[in-house]
C-alpha cells in the first residue's frame, strides 16, 4: 500500500463557486513521538524552511550564549523571527551584532524590503535603501555569529554547509526531529544558508519536544524553555504586528507558539500539552497556510471561542476586490484524521 495522498485542505471561493484549493498534509505528533491525528500524509518529507528557526537557536543557548552574551528575550525571540523588518526588529537585530563586536556588515543574508508594509513605505519615503538588517532572516544570522564567536570559529563562510556552525545546525536540528543527519537532505534557503528536509511528523516531533523538554539534556531543555520563554515574553520580535505568530502567541498568552515558513509551512508547539503539529501547503500558497494552521487548532480543541473570534481573520481570511468589497472568502475544508 502506498503513501497516503495530500488531501484537500482550503479552498477559495468567489460567490456560490469554489474558485481554487489548496491540498496538502498535517501531522500531529506528541513529545514522546506518538502521531495522534494527520491529515494527508504525515512523512511527506519537505523542506523545514523558516519553522527551522526555533531549533536553530537552541545551539547558542545551550552553549551558554545567552549569558556571554547577555541576550534579552526580545533578542532570543529576534533569533527565531522572519520578522517584518520594522524598526524595532532592525534596532534589535543591530544590537545584538554590538554585543559581539560586529556591524551589518558582517551578515550574510542579504538586503531585503521589509516584509511590513508601513516600514517598507516609510524607507521609501525617507529615501534609505533597505538593509541587510531589514531582512527577516537577520536575527537567525546574528545567532549564528553568536555561535560561531561562542565556537572560536572564524565568522568568515559562516554560512557554508561545511562550516562549524552550520555542521552544528544540522546535527542538532537531527537530533530535535529524531533523525539521522544523513537523512536529511540539504539545500539553500532564502537567506542563502542551509535548510533540511525532514518528514512533516519528524518537524511536528521537534516542536512537541521543544516545547516539552523533558527528556532532553538539562542544557537542552534549558535552551527551549528559554526559547519558549523568551517568544513569550516578547512575541512581536517573532513575527511583528498584523502577523499570525506574534497574535496567537498574544492571545494564548504563550500557550501556543507558532512560526511559519515559506512554500507553505507551519509549525507550532503547545508546551502545556507537549503537542507538536506540522502543515505543509503542497503547492505552496501562502494564503492558504494561516486557515489550515488555525483549522488544525480549533479541531484539536487548543483555542477557545474568544480567541478563535481573534483569529477569524486569518483563520477565514475574506477575498476582497478592489473596491474593498467583500466578495469570497479562504476557508479551511478539511477534517483531521485521528490515529
Amino acid at each position: 500500500m502506498g503513501a497516503p495522498e495530500n488531501e484537500l485542505l482550503v479552498e477559495i471561493s468567489r460567490g456560490s463557486m469554489t474558485e481554487s484549493v489548496h491540498r496538502g498534509h498535517i501531522a500531529v505528533v506528541d513529545h514522546e513521538r506518538k502521531l495522534l491525528a494527520y491529515a494527508g500524509n504525515p512523512e511527506f518529507y519537505t523542506f523545514t524552511r523558516s519553522t527551522a528557526k526555533l531549533l536553530q537557536a537552541i545551539p547558542l543557548l545551550e552553549a551558554g550564549g545567552s549569558e556571554r552574551f547577555g541576550l534579552t528575550p526580545s533578542e532570543t525571540a529576534l533569533l527565531c523571527a522572519s520578522h517584518g523588518g520594522e524598526p524595532e526588529h532592525a534596532a534589535t537585530a543591530l544590537e545584538i551584532l554590538r554585543k559581539l563586536g560586529l556591524d551589518e556588515s558582517a551578515l550574510a543574508c542579504g538586503p531585503q524590503e521589509p516584509m511590513y508594509k508601513p516600514a517598507a513605505d516609510a524607507l521609501k519615503r525617507e529615501r534609505r535603501e533597505a538593509g541587510q538588517l531589514h531582512n527577516n532572516c537577520s536575527g537567525k544570522h546574528a545567532g549564528m555569529l553568536a555561535l560561531a564567536k561562542l565556537m572560536n570559529v572564524p565568522i568568515q563562510q559562516y554560512i557554508a554547509p561545511g562550516h562549524p556552525v552550520q555542521q552544528k545546525m544540522l546535527r542538532t536540528v537531527a537530533e530535535m526531529c529524531g533523525v539521522s543527519p544523513e537523512s536529511i537532505t540539504l539545500g539553500t534557503d532564502g537567506c542563502g544558508v542551509p535548510v533540511f528536509a525532514v518528514p512533516l511528523a519528524s518537524l511536528a516531533f521537534a516542536y512537541a519536544r521543544l516545547g516539552r523538554p523533558d527528556c532532553l539534556s538539562p542544557e537542552r531543555a534549558k535552551a527551549c524553555r528559554t526559547i519558549i520563554g523568551a517568544i513569550r515574553q516578547a512575541p512581536f520580535y517573532v513575527a511583528g504586528s498584523d502577523r499570525f505568530d506574534t497574535r496567537l502567541a498574544e492571545l494564548t498568552q504563550g500557550r501556543i507558539i507558532g512560526k511559519m515558513g515559506a512554500e507553505g509551512l507551519y509549525a507550532a508547539t503547545m508546551p502545556e500539552q507537549g503537542i507538536g503539529i506540522a502543515v505543509k501547503i503542497e503547492d505552496g500558497a501562502g494564503r492558504a497556510i494561516y486557515p489550515a494552521a488555525a483549522e488544525t487548532l480549533l479541531q484539536l480543541g487548543l483555542l477557545n471561542a474568544e480567541e478563535a473570534a481573534q483569529l477569524a481573520g486569518f483563520h477565514q481570511p475574506a477575498v476582497n476586490n478592489r473596491r474593498g468589497d467583500q466578495v469570497g472568502i479562504v476557508r479551511p475544508v478539511f477534517r483531521l484524521h485521528r490515529a
